[in-house]
């Protein structure tokens, strides 16, 4: 028999709690202001990042909404390798691929769509950005 690892109640909610905190904070978001956009109460997210409270999955599910968050990220353990800012860089890049996806789709032309199909770049029934001009 080998040796179990054994997972306490508390140490997850130690691990929600830092993270949410972490999220909140690279929103530049008060406690308040989240408890605002996510339909909870401030003394329910400083209960939280401080471990005192659980998170329920109805309530997890508007945190990730309100921080703009995947589910997952409220999970990711501390970074004790010494290397502080790799969680935050990575957090960064997440979200930095999500925007350039999205603005991809949203602005450039699908190569396989016929002119005037994609609804993108290049078709001329689609309105430009605010301070650009049509090329000729």
């Amino acid at each position: 028999m080998g040796t179990e690892a054994r997972v306490e109640e508390e140490d997850i909610r130690y691990l929600v709690g830092m993270n949410v905190r972490r999220l909140r904070l690279l929103q530049n978001l008060s406690q308040l202001d989240l408890a605002v956009n996510a339909d909870l109460t401030h003394n329910f997210i400083n209960d939280l990042e401080n471990g005192k409270k659980g998170v329920s999955c109805r309530s997890l599910a508007k945190l990730s909404t309100a921080l703009q968050a995947e589910p997952f990220q409220f999970f990711l353990p501390r970074d004790e390798s010494g290397g502080g800012m790799s969680i935050y860089v990575r957090d960064f890049n997440d979200n930095l691929q999500k925007m350039v996806g999205e603005l991809t789709r949203q602005y450039l032309p699908d190569p396989s769509a016929g002119p005037g199909q994609n609804g993108g770049a290049g078709d001329r029934n689609t309105p430009l950005p605010k301070g650009t001009t049509p090329e000729k």
